[in-house]
């Protein structure tokens, strides 16, 4: 063992002797001298020698190609990114339907877009809701959160390597997993005026417990959170939870908050109706861990529903149907008042329209979806 290291170390030491001689050779073939003929075998042992010269220290032909394919393909993923971008802003988009789901691009954010977000026809809701529409509208911090997310959206470099990881693991993980681990796709349903305004209570009114469901990275929670003394919370993605145990907020599994024995003087169900397997049994579960009498449920349900659960980064359809009639927005919220809360034991206390706001990417700076947003108490 020890003959063999010293053997190799002799033949390292002599690779430079070895590429000086071969050097030296090509030089003397490859300078003319008058009358000096060189001939055919001198002539190919020159050649070989020269390619011997240039070839040491070059990389093997395959990694060389494989370097090239690699830079090839970032230069093509980060262009198509980009062209991606300059396509999908408002001006270039042709289709009415597509201009409505993207975002507006003026830092005021006023415009007739951002109007539909809050407008309701108060003549097209049914006689047992009409009466407790409220009107809401663009606020200041419904503002602030988009300019954030029109900043966001313009870091290229983070947007960069936000799209790569979402590529990469998007089939095996969940889409909100890997916003939480990429700490990204905040979201925004109510701003704390829109919240106290809603439930009818002033700034400083304070409950003693709160239940969030689904409550994600605890965004929205922060909102509710200010009021209560307690503030629970259930998370299925591993990386959700982490952020929301950094803000020291209770965790709860979801299959155990209702056998705690406690009782919630308000649990919020926010954009969760459309995303869970039973949502029946999910709102008579909701019912029964109420405090009876003063205890409230502040429900937000996308319409039109689309119902479907994601598991490891694949879509399945429900088991439990809850089905959703009518086409428009009005016409939904009526359905589920007079068909669905009814039927469960609930009764209607206020319903407004808000805009699900999530921070975007690089293709969009922000995402919006029609939000029903309800304050609904257990009937006596």
């Amino acid at each position: 063992m020890r003959w063999s290291v010293v053997t190799e170390d002799a033949g390292l030491q002599a690779l430079p002797s070895l590429r000086r001689k071969t050097n030296n050779v090509a030089r003397a073939l490859c300078t003319p001298d008058k009358g000096v003929t060189h001939t055919p075998t001198e002539r190919a042992a020159f050649i070989s020698a020269r390619r011997t010269s240039a070839e040491v220290g070059k990389p093997p032909p395959h990694l060389q190609m494989r370097t090239l394919l690699f830079g090839a393909w970032v230069v093509f993923y980060v262009s198509v990114l980009l062209a991606a971008r300059r396509m999908w802003t408002g001006k270039y988009v042709r289709s009415p339907l597509a201009r409505a789901a993207l975002m507006v691009t003026n830092t005021e954010f006023t415009g007739h877009e951002v109007q539909e977000w809050y407008r309701c026809c108060p003549e097209m809701l049914g006689e047992t809701v009409r009466p407790l529409f409220v009107q809401s509208q663009l606020d200041t911090d419904t503002q602030a959160f988009l300019q954030r997310s029109v900043e966001k959206s313009g870091w290229l470099f983070t947007q960069l390597y936000h799209s790569l990881v979402s590529t990469i693991f998007s089939p095996v993980v969940s889409r909100t997993s890997i916003n939480g681990f990429l700490g990204r796709g905040s979201m925004f349903v109510f701003s704390r005026d829109q919240f106290q305004r809603l439930l009818q209570i002033d700034p400083a009114w304070e409950g003693e417990r709160l239940l969030d469901l689904g409550a994600g990275d605890g965004g929205v929670t922060d909102v509710m959170g200010s009021h209560f003394r307690e503030v629970y919370a259930t998370e299925v993605s591993p990386p959700m939870k982490w952020q929301l145990q950094r803000k020291n907020y209770r965790l709860l599994e979801i299959d155990e908050w209702q056998s705690t024995g406690f009782q919630y003087d308000l649990i919020s169900c926010l954009n969760l109706l459309d995303r869970c397997d039973e949502p029946l049994k999910l709102l008579q579960d909701i019912k029964e861990a109420l405090v009876p009498g003063s205890g409230r449920l502040i429900l937000a349900v996308v319409l039109p529903f689309q119902p479907y659960v994601e598991t490891g980064g694949k879509w399945f359809r429900p088991k439990e149907q809850l089905q959703v009639k009518g086409k428009t927005w009005e016409e939904q919220v009526t359905n589920l008042t007079d068909d669905v809360f009814q039927k469960i034991g609930f009764e209607v206390e206020a319903v407004t329209r808000l805009p699900y706001l999530c921070e975007g990417d690089m293709n969009q700076d922000y995402y919006v979806l029609d939000d029903a947003v309800f304050v609904l108490r257990p009937q006596e």
